[in-house]
């Protein structure tokens, strides 16, 4: 079977520019409903789908972190073109992270951090990740099981060595909280990993802003976008952005 590409997308709406951020190994169906939702509200939402996601994980693996940052920089920039003073940016998950650290470089109006990643996993528990995906998305190909064994050996084989990038790319981060002043508002699902929601709690200690917010959702696990209290984090977001001056 073939599968649809999932592809980066623009909603233009009104004059306020919100940049949305995929996660590692997810594409920009993570953030479509959340950007359909603020759309629909007056926003002009922009998602860039970062290289070698949404595609078969033998492309996946020959790309890292440093091009999927620039593609999220190049999103930032492709609003900024579009003649945008003022950008909101949303991330989940590695997009949450990316959303901290454009914060941290960049002039950002706002930022919503959902289950971002300030403290990195091991190589080995992030190639898992990786694994996962591939089984997914082959079994969605409708290959055989022999099939998928075969060609999940082999990436086991051919590894992701660009890993270790992220690894850093997620601690340096970390020390760059301290220059995120926006308004920022963070996400984060109770039944999520361990590793995340001691994230959460990193990332509201440590920005320096008094605009702040850490919110739990009780029935969410990670893409909480997603998840069964979506409707609520849709609410929640179009609540906080509409509270700015914009």
């Amino acid at each position: 079977m073939k599968i649809a590409v999932p592809k980066s997308f623009t909603y233009k709406g009104g004059d306020k520019a919100v940049l949305l951020l995929h996660g590692f190994t997810g594409n920009t169906r993570d953030v479509r409903m959340l950007g359909r939702y603020l759309n629909t509200r007056g926003y002009t939402c922009h998602a860039p789908l970062y290289s070698g996601h949404g595609l078969e994980p033998e492309e996946l693996i020959k790309t890292g972190p440093e091009t999927w940052w620039q593609d999220a920089v190049n999103g930032y920039f492709f609003l900024k073109n579009e003649g945008f003073g003022k950008i909101a940016v949303a991330g989940v998950s590695l997009g949450g992270t990316f959303s901290l650290k454009l914060g941290a470089e960049l002039p950002v109006h706002a930022i919503v951090s959902m289950c971002a990643p300030v403290k990195s996993k091991s190589t080995d528990d992030l190639y898992k990740r990786v694994l996962r995906y591939a089984e997914g998305y082959k079994k969605f190909e409708g290959k055989s099981e022999e099939q998928i064994l075969n060609e999940i050996e082999n990436l086991k084989q051919a590894g992701m060595p660009s890993l270790k990038e992220l690894q850093q790319l997620i601690d340096n981060t970390e020390k760059k909280l301290n220059l995120v002043s926006s308004p920022t508002l963070v996400l984060q699902g109770q039944l999520d990993d361990t590793i995340y929601k001691e994230s959460a709690k990193i990332i509201y200690q440590k920005i320096q802003t008094e605009h702040k917010n850490l919110k739990w959702y009780e029935n969410s696990a990670h893409i909480i976008t997603l998840d069964k209290e979506r409707e609520t984090v849709y609410e929640d977001v179009f609540t906080f952005l509409n509270r700015l001056d914009w």
